[in-house]
């Protein structure tokens, strides 16, 4: 069993918890994913590391409350405990001489973007982070990117905070101002990875994305984890999740990833829902 020794709403969608897991935390890096379990009658779900402490043996992670894990998890309170957390998987991301990077970040995307850039700024590279949202009500993070990055932009659909549009709007035109990136990490939701690949391309700027697609084993057993990458199937849990992004056939991405949406949706109409009710009753 592993214990949640920390838990932050960091907006009403989206929850940070730090889970002790010591020999998780032992091996984890930037770019590397686990698989959560909350009982034994729970689904696998795979998450993002957004961060460790080796010392304290823990690891955080930050998830939006998009199904019934999701939303089950977010019910746990500090000392509570869930039954599996294995990691850490995938690959994690390279940064060999990489030395100036915009980090680009949309949505609850930031939350893996966050130990990307950290990670970058560790090592002494020029960190420039993008962060995108609908609007001011949803932003996450903010303190931390400036942290760890010597540039920080943050962008909202509806201007309501930082500037009005666009991470690519933003990524174009520092680019054309002048900026020279060694490469470009983007980690968001799937379209967003796509317009920031076809926006470096004729720039000829190295881009890195996170793929999210649908996933179970975690160890390429399954093969529902499978996206082609420069015409080839590749496996984002043991060949990724990172994954050139003007290789990647994100159409095709898109596409898989919306296969169980009926289902999603039936899942969310059954259970969803009564936890919700449950929780309004608990607070009455």
């Amino acid at each position: 069993m592993f214990r949640i020794v920390n838990k932050k709403e960091l907006n009403p969608f989206v929850t940070l918890l730090e889970i002790e897991a010591p020999f998780v935390a032992k091996k984890a890096n930037a770019g590397q994913f686990i698989i959560f379990r909350i009982d034994e009658f729970g689904e696998r779900v795979p998450l993002t590391i957004a961060d460790y402490d080796r010392e304290k043996g823990t690891v955080t992670i930050i998830f939006q409350k998009v199904g019934l894990s999701t939303m089950l998890l977010a019910q746990k309170e500090v000392g509570d405990t869930i039954l599996d957390f294995s990691g850490p998987l995938g690959v994690a991301t390279q940064y060999h001489d990489l030395q100036r990077v915009a980090v680009v970040g949309g949505g609850v995307g930031c939350a893996i973007a966050y130990p990307q850039a950290k990670a970058l700024h560790n090592i002494g590279a020029n960190v420039d982070v993008i962060a995108g949202f609908r609007s001011k009500d949803i932003v996450i993070l903010e303190d931390e990117m400036k942290a760890v990055s010597d540039n920080y932009y943050l962008m909202t659909d509806d201007g309501t905070k930082g500037e009005k549009g666009f991470v690519t709007d933003k990524l174009k035109s520092l680019i054309e101002s002048g900026k020279k990136y060694d490469a470009v990490i983007a980690i968001g939701p799937i379209a967003m990875m796509k317009f920031v690949s076809i926006t470096t391309k004729p720039y000829k700027i190295k881009t890195i994305v996170s793929l999210n697609p649908i996933m179970i084993d975690g160890t390429g057993m399954c093969g529902g984890c499978r996206v082609t990458v420069n015409n080839r199937i590749r496996f984002a849990c043991i060949d990724g999740p990172d994954f050139d992004g003007h290789e990647v056939d994100f159409d095709e991405l898109i596409n898989r990833n919306g296969i169980y949406k009926k289902e999603e949706s039936e899942m969310a109409e059954k259970h969803i829902c009564r936890i919700q009710q449950q929780l309004h009753k608990e607070e009455k």
